[in-house]
């Protein structure tokens, strides 16, 4: 029994130490593993991933607050301010330092200063977001009360900081807005579609006019500080600051004097006066009534008398001078234009005209119901004889009437910086009729169209282009604003057109105003002038209420000058009520420019007092 006690120790031991081996080389391998693993994965974060972290955690620490670049000024011709920049002072929040405890205090006092709604003040923070670092604008132009109520709750309203701002401001108001245009906070549409232009919440920006078209110069680049913040998102010191670079200043064709002259005559008028260089389209003024003062829109919120002020059923924000009207007789250049280029018609072409012409069983009346017996090219012109003009389109046809219609620059945009706002007007064929109205085109429609009415729509800027045709020798010019590269042959292509018909044309213009319907221009105060008038029929509701146009250029042998006057539902007629206006203008510049060499314009006002 003793011999084998030790033996059977000997087996307990064995087992209790099998397989012990391959334990300790399992664990041994496994933190190896491990331990290689845990290094790995530190040389990937401190090396491959370590730049990406610290930025992280320095974004954490420092926050980069955008500075607003200040709008460049807009100047005219002459170097005269248009449009520049006053600094009110405004009102900002740090949306990431509020927290919920301290809004509380500060929202309700806030609101009541400012007398905004705080609904609408947490709507703003809301959007820009918590962890937002920058600053807020919650209102502007603040007044001295606000300012001192802020200054006297300064312990309440922490983190609440006021700074001065560059806002828009437009020094003559009214008189240039449909030129200039205005600016205005991004609304939540444009700012999610212009972010990756680099916009900003709270960020303005050109809504029509010059301010849309040339906002990319206009606008600058964004500047900004660098801030170190504490744990909760305070800001402790600036680390270091980018100065926000200005927009470019442009320079305009507008010509200020000329702008407020035609101003002044348009009174209260609805309607537009244009002024082209008829050389090369430089925009010399452009005046839309009604009108508004675009600088309402630099405020914070605009009130209900301002909202009055740009809307209703006059729709003062349209700019007359883009949108599309009747032309009326002044389209009586492209018809004789197209029936002396058609070859169907020669230069010394001379027809009866009549009290009233029945064609296709419509009867087409004259304007004076009674006719001018036989008139040539220029007569027909001089007296803007409608049965004259209906002749030639009958004559040459819808077709050719329509290519010449284009040909002077209808149906399309002339190619002015506005293009959003710009109308093509129309220019009706065979293809509209048929898409339109399911039916032919008649000789009925040519007719029409042949006296500018009917379906054809122009604006008066077309009808500038028009005009600027026969004053500077057979061109169609660019209308444009920019004064930029004012090389004629930069801005114009010629109309092909022959000798003799460029000097009919503007022989029947000179007629309009030496022996016409356009005498009114035809004064001692001013050079000769050449033109054209034109009434369309147009009703406002059931009641009927033409628009009036004038066209007119001088010197009629040299133009430096070309107005185009439409007065929308005037009730009168283009040589009445029209050419009165340009009259004004001419007689402003014209004196202005050559002090001596023309007589002075009587004083109507003064004339009637005695």
């Amino acid at each position: 029994m003793a011999l084998l006690q030790p033996s059977s120790l000997l087996g307990k031991k064995d087992k209790r130490t099998v397989g012990r081996g391959f334990q300790s080389t399992f664990l041994i391998i496994f933190t190896l593993l491990m331990t290689a693993g845990i290094s790995t994965r530190l040389v990937y974060l401190q090396i491959i991933e370590g730049s990406q972290f610290k930025q992280k955690a320095e974004s954490n620490r420092v926050r980069v607050i955008p500075k607003q670049p200040e709008r460049g000024n807009i100047f005219d011709r002459n170097g005269k301010l248009l449009a520049s920049t006053r600094y009110p002072r405004s009102i900002y929040l740090w949306p990431m330092a509020h927290t919920k405890a301290s809004w509380s205090v500060v929202g309700p006092r806030l609101a009541k200063i400012l007398e905004i709604p705080q609904e609408e003040i947490e709507k703003k923070l809301e959007e820009a977001g918590a962890n937002s670092s920058s600053l807020i604008r919650i209102a502007r132009n603040l007044d001295e009360a606000q300012i001192t109520a802020i200054k006297e709750y300064e312990s309440e309203l922490k983190d609440v900081e006021i700074h001065t701002e560059a806002v828009r401001y437009y020094p003559h108001g009214r008189e240039l807005a449909h030129v200039l245009g205005y600016t205005r906070e991004l609304t939540a549409e444009q700012l999610k579609a212009r972010k990756q232009d680099g916009y900003r919440l709270g960020d303005v920006i050109g809504q029509m006019g010059v301010e849309k078209a040339y906002e990319k110069s206009l606008r600058g680049e964004w500047g900004g500080q660098q801030v170190e913040v504490d744990g909760a998102g305070r800001p402790l010191r600036v680390l270091g600051e980018k100065q926000a670079k200005a927009g470019n200043d442009i320079r305009l064709t507008i010509d200020l004097d000329v702008q407020k002259a035609a101003e002044k005559a348009l009174g209260d008028r609805n309607g537009t006066i244009i002024a082209l260089d008829p050389k090369n389209g430089a925009v010399l003024a452009m005046v839309s009534h009604p009108t508004f003062d675009p600088n309402i829109f630099s405020k914070q919120r605009l009130t209900q008398k301002d909202w009055e002020s740009v809307q209703g059923e006059d729709h003062p924000l349209v700019n007359r001078a883009l949108s599309a009207f009747p032309p009326a007789s002044t389209f009586k250049i492209v018809t004789k234009t197209a029936g002396l280029e058609s070859g169907k018609f020669s230069p010394s072409t001379v027809l009866q005209t009549y009290g009233s012409l029945t064609i296709g069983g419509t009867r087409f009346g004259e304007w004076n119901h009674a006719g001018f017996g036989p008139l040539g090219f220029v007569g027909a012109m001089q007296w803007s004889s409608d049965t004259f003009f209906y002749q030639i389109g009958r004559g040459i046809g819808g077709p050719t009437l329509i290519e010449w219609t284009r040909k002077y620059g209808f149906g399309q945009r002339t190619g002015f910086e506005f293009v959003s706002e710009e109308a093509k007007g129309s220019v009706p064929d065979e293809a509209w009729k048929q898409r339109v109205w399911k039916m032919p085109w008649t000789v009925g429609d040519t007719i029409n169209m042949s006296i500018g009415q009917g379906a054809l729509l122009a604006t008066p800027l077309q009808v500038a282009v028009m005009f600027a045709v026969p004053a500077n020798g057979g061109y169609r010019v660019q209308p444009h604003l920019l004064k930029d590269n004012e090389e004629a042959r930069s801005w114009r292509e010629l109309v092909q057109m022959k000798p003799t018909t460029l000097k009919l044309l503007r022989e029947g213009l000179r007629k309009v105003i030496s022996d016409g319907t356009g005498k009114v221009l035809h004064q001692p105060t001013i050079p000769p002038v050449a033109g054209k008038s034109g009434t369309a029929e147009a009703w406002k509701g059931r009641v009927k209420q033409n628009h009036a146009w004038f066209g007119a250029y001088a010197p009629a042998d040299k133009p430096e000058i070309l107005i185009v006057a439409f007065a929308e539902h005037s009730g009168g007629g283009g040589g009445s009520v029209a050419a009165p206006m340009i009259l004004k203008v001419m007689e402003d510049y014209f004196q202005r420019k050559y002090p001596g060499k023309y007589q002075k314009p009587v004083n109507t006002e003064a004339t009637k007092t005695r």
